[in-house]
Parts: C-alpha cells; structure tokens; sequence
C-alpha cells in the first residue's frame, strides 16, 4: 500500500474514532446543542420519551466546603420535571451505594423550598455507568426501585391520593427513587437491542454507521475525536492516558495482592500439613504406649494436643 493510501485509512481511522462518554459526558454533553445524545440514551434506558429541560451543576450547589463531594456528572430535568442523574465511575469506591444514596436524597431535597407541600416532592432517577467491578453479578444492568409488599399475602400496595378532585391509586415505585446500574465490563454480547448497542459504545467506543437507535446517531456526528479542537484533542488524550494508568495502578496492586495471598496460602497449607504429620505420628506412639512426655519431645506438641488425640 502507498504512503499516500495508508494516510487516507489512518484519517478515516480517525474520522470514526468516538470520545468516551465519560468525557462525553464532563464536557459535551452539557451544551444544548448535544442533548439529543443524552436523551436518546436515557430514552432506551427507561423505556420512555425523554426531553430535557435543563442540566442542572450539582457540584455548583455545594453550600459548604465540608459537605460530602457529590461526583455526579450530569443532573437533568426531563420534560415531567422529575430529576435524572447521571454519573460515571472509572474505579471502584468502597461506600458506593452510599453516595448514590446520598446524591438522590440531596437531589429530593434540592428541588423543594421550605414551605411546600410534599406534593412537590420530585421524582429521581439514578443512573451509575460503571467501569469496575462492583460486585457478584451476572447482569450488566441492574434495576432497583421502592415496593412495599404484604408480609403474609404477598401482595404490593398502592396507595390511594386525591388528585384533581378525584381518587387515584398510586404505586410507591412511581414517588420513589430509581435505581440504575450498568456495569459496563460485564457485557459480552452482540448488539441487537437499543440498549445493547448504547452499552457496546460505552465499553468500546464504537458505533455502528447504519445505526437507528436514539442518541446514537447524533453521538456519531458530535462526539467525533477528529472533530475537537487541538486543544480539546490533547486534553481527551491526557485523560485517557490517566485512565489507564489508574487502572494499571489497580491492576497492579491486586496482582500483587493475589501472589501476596497465594504465598500466604501456600505457608499455611505447609504449616497445617506439618502439624497434621506430628498428630499422625503422636497418635501412632500414643497407640504404641509411649508416654506422654517423650511424645511431647518427639512431635512438640502439647501434653493437652496429645491427650487429646483419639
């Protein structure tokens, strides 16, 4: 191949080169002129129409310099007024439920002055898009939401509430807080649904050219590494080179911990064989009639070890 062809494939290499979203998400993502991208992920994630109203800067809402850092990276109004918040962890964080816990209570209490009633309470979901292992799991998407049910009958309840003049019946899950984990390095299939394809992105960066699913195709078209500024392009690269160097830290530090711990086992199990090899062989005196105190010199266990033998 001539120089002048393989600059042509490094260039269209790079023409489909995508930023990460957590990226994406930090820089991008938060102009009005990209939320399609978002609220077409966040459409095939919760099954229905998203339209944001507003990103709202949730590290702005600090008010005190001690309050616990809240890593949220996007918090969005949908077209219902009701909070969406995004948030993108790299590595693992030992209170993690804690925080998101406590980045959806603070979001609850945001967005209610004092003196309203508690009908202006808003609904929130919680999305965490998660590059680590969280735990035991065969899922790369996980759901949680509130449901009280009937101790003996089983059953869910619904509550009833006056509303417009007339009495409906509400679940708790519609009032409570949503819960969405997506543990990206868990998935391992071929992209055939909308989400499946919006988590292949997240895990590899790639996107399909015909693709159809909301956000996708307007992510091809923004989220272009070839299309940021030089500036921009140098920032991005930095950011991934401490990404993986992050992670080769960590990797690192449970290699080591792993031999760490093989030797260890290794020690004991030599150790628990030794000990195991002396009982055998103080038994056997014992049974022979030895008394106790030349066994105890000849095995160095205990006189209460050895007596204790059967």
């Amino acid at each position: 191949m001539k120089k002048e062809e393989e600059k042509e494939v490094f260039m269209a290499d790079m023409r489909d080169q995508y930023v990460r979203f957590d990226w994406a998400i930090k820089r991008l993502l938060r102009q009005k002129a990209n939320f399609s991208v978002l609220e077409g992920f966040l459409t095939v994630l919760l099954g229905e129409k998203v339209t944001i109203v507003e990103i709202l800067e949730s590290e702005g809402n600090q008010q005190y310099a001690e309050d616990k850092y809240n890593r949220v990276d996007i918090k969005a109004k949908n077209s219902k007024g009701e909070i969406i918040i995004v948030e993108v962890q790299n590595t693992r964080e030992l209170y993690f439920l804690e925080r998101i816990l406590y980045g959806v209570s603070k979001a609850v209490t945001e967005h209610i002055d004092l003196g309203d009633d508690y009908d202006k309470v808003k609904k929130v979901y919680s999305v965490s898009i998660l590059y680590f292992d969280l735990g035991q799991g065969n899922d790369y998407l996980y759901h949680g939401q509130t449901h009280f049910i009937g101790v003996h009958t089983g059953d869910r309840l619904k509550v009833s509430m006056k509303e417009q003049k007339a009495i409906t019946f509400r679940s708790p899950s519609e009032i409570y807080p949503e819960y969405f984990l997506i543990r990206v390095n868990e998935f391992d299939k071929v992209a055939v649904t909308p989400l499946e394809e919006w988590v292949k992105y997240l895990k590899t960066g790639i996107i399909s050219p015909d693709t159809q699913t909301p956000g996708l195709a307007e992510a091809r078209e923004r989220l272009r590494y070839y299309n940021m500024t030089t500036a921009e392009r140098q920032a991005y690269d930095k950011h991934i080179d401490a990404i993986r160097f992050q992670n080769d830290i960590l990797n690192t530090a449970k290699w080591e911990g792993l031999m760490e711990g093989r030797l260890e086992g290794r020690m004991e199990g030599r150790e628990e064989g030794k000990r195991e090899k002396q009982q055998e062989i103080a038994r056997n005196l014992k049974a022979n009639g030895i008394p106790i105190d030349i066994i105890v010199k000849s095995t160095g266990l205990s006189a209460e070890e050895i007596t204790a033998l059967s």
